[in-house]
């Protein structure tokens, strides 16, 4: 079992489709329907649904650090910069994160691509 990724709908295609080629379970936000949430109820509906949210937003990045300061619980969130971390890097730090990991370590973390 692989610790599941919540795809925010700024991630490009070949990413979700590079980790599940890989065995890491992903969803994104528009196959979820949640694709025009504003990033604080996106947070809260991968933190629900026990997902950690993937994103390329630096938004998403600035919420996760208020909840982080305020001691809001989250279900973690892993962000690469869409311009500095090319999309193989991506697949690869996010396979390792994905099966290396479970959800309990990743709650209430950030953690920044390339590892």
């Amino acid at each position: 079992m692989t610790l599941p990724l919540y795809m925010d709908h700024n991630v490009r295609g070949p990413i979700t489709r590079g980790l599940r080629a890989r065995g890491v379970t992903v969803l994104t936000a528009e196959e979820d329907g949640t694709k025009t949430l504003h990033d604080p109820q996106l947070l809260d509906r991968a933190t629900a649904l026990g997902y950690v949210l993937f994103t390329q937003d630096e938004d998403l990045l600035a919420e996760g650090v208020r909840r982080q300061r305020s001691g809001e619980s989250f279900g973690g969130i892993v962000y690469a910069h869409q311009l500095h971390v090319p999309i193989g890097r991506c697949i690869a730090d996010l396979e390792l994160i994905a099966k290396v990991l479970d959800p309990p370590d990743m709650l209430n973390r950030i953690e920044h691509l390339p590892l």
